[in-house]
């Protein structure tokens, strides 16, 4: 039986089972794999036919993983690699060339934001930044060697939302690729290829491991795109260890049950804290008072497990709540089962200019919450003492 719902390709798509008839695909914790004969062998190494040579480019566990993930995000293909930043640095770098430009929205994880700034202008690649809400800008920033438009929706930390299927009519006018960090939705909320996007991209390390043991990213698209892909993640070498792909083709079984209850602590949180006369301004994209309510509310299912916030009396207020957390975790990480607040501006995006910051909604007082899966009651108790 072939399903086309959500909660039984993530448990039910698996590699074949061995003659042991395990219920539960094993771990293949080997570097390489033995052939039959010779003529095996150069079939393999031909890509003449399909099978395992080496676990840097091949393994059974980081193979289920990347199927589930294929299905679930709606593609023929993709490449696991062993961080969310390996997965952005490769979706770029396998189609650009030096002289090449990549038009990119503004409001960018840190890391990503230094691969366009500090890394490709040393090979001759540059880039345009453009304001998420503001998409005239992004057809403007288009030049004849633009190959690239890169995207991050929702953004980090800011929650701005991009209109995928606009982008893609753009792109594809233009022939261009469009790339889409979705690691903050992840398939279960949003998908950005059946809405024209290229190239889809992940880091697994957040909600779709979620609970904080793995680093782990995927590049997804077409057979053509991850082509090129694979052939860089080959001969570079950023290869997902076999157990961590194990340990997320097993969390991608809970994606669904855990995003509901992420949503739904977010938004119960991200209503609470617009109530309260202590926080200025709250983000979070299926609240009415976000400015891309309408967007958000048509592209994603649900309003995901982020939200950002600033309290009355900015930053000193913030370092106060911060400090004084009992239960939330102070960490630079999110996606876990466990509610994380971070501090933007001297973590996560520490590195940019202070105008930087202010350009793409990183106010100095900001805080950014991973809402996790304790109950909703001890979360809202443990930011309002800390509020003092």
């Amino acid at each position: 039986m072939m399903s086309d719902k959500f909660e039984t390709i993530a448990i039910r798509t698996q590699t074949k089972r061995t003659q042991q008839r395990e219920h539960s695909v094993p771990m293949y914790l080997t570097s390489s794999f033995v052939f039959e004969d010779t003529e095996q062998a150069r079939a393999l190494f031909a890509d003449e036919m399909a099978g395992n040579i080496y676990s840097r480019f091949s393994n059974p566990n980081n193979d289920e993983f990347i199927e589930k993930l294929c299905r679930l995000e709606g593609v023929e293909d993709g490449v696991a690699t062993a961080s969310g930043m390996a997965a952005m640095f490769l979706s770029m770098a396998a189609f650009v060339q030096q002289g090449d430009h990549i038009v990119a929205s503004r409001s960018l994880f840190g890391s990503t934001h230094q691969i366009l700034t500090q890394l490709m202008p040393r090979w001759g690649i540059t880039h345009t930044y453009v304001d998420a809400d503001k998409p005239a800008q992004f057809e403007a920033a288009i030049q004849p060697n633009t190959k690239m438009i890169f995207v991050e929706t929702p953004s980090n930390p800011a929650m701005e939302i991009i209109d995928i299927a606009a982008l893609a009519t753009l792109a594809e006018r233009h022939g261009i690729l469009l790339n889409v960090d979705n690691c903050f939705a992840t398939p279960y909320l949003q998908n950005p290829a059946p809405l024209g996007a290229h190239l889809v991209t992940h880091s697994a390390t957040k909600f779709i491991d979620g609970q904080g043991r793995v680093v782990a990213g995927a590049v997804l698209g077409s057979h053509e795109h991850i082509q090129q892909v694979r052939f860089m993640a080959r001969h570079t070498g950023p290869a997902l260890s076999p157990f961590h792909g194990w340990l997320l083709s097993k969390s991608l079984e809970t994606l669904a049950v855990r995003m509901d209850a992420h949503c739904r602590n977010a938004l119960a949180l991200a209503q609470f804290l617009e109530s309260r006369p202590e926080v200025a301004a709250v983000r979070y994209p299926h609240l009415p008072s976000h400015p891309q309510y309408a967007l958000a509310k048509r592209q994603m299912q649900q309003g995901g497990g982020l939200v950002s916030f600033e309290l009355v009396g900015g930053i000193a207020a913030g370092k106060d709540l911060l400090n004084r957390l009992q239960m939330i975790s102070f960490s630079a990480n999110l996606g876990d089962t466990r509610t994380i607040a971070t501090h933007p501006a001297s973590t996560t995006h520490a590195r940019l200019s202070d105008a930087e910051r202010i350009a793409v909604g990183i106010t100095p007082g900001l805080i950014r919450l991973s809402v996790g899966l304790e109950h909703i009651d001890d979360i809202i108790q443990d930011i309002m003492q800390a509020v003092g």
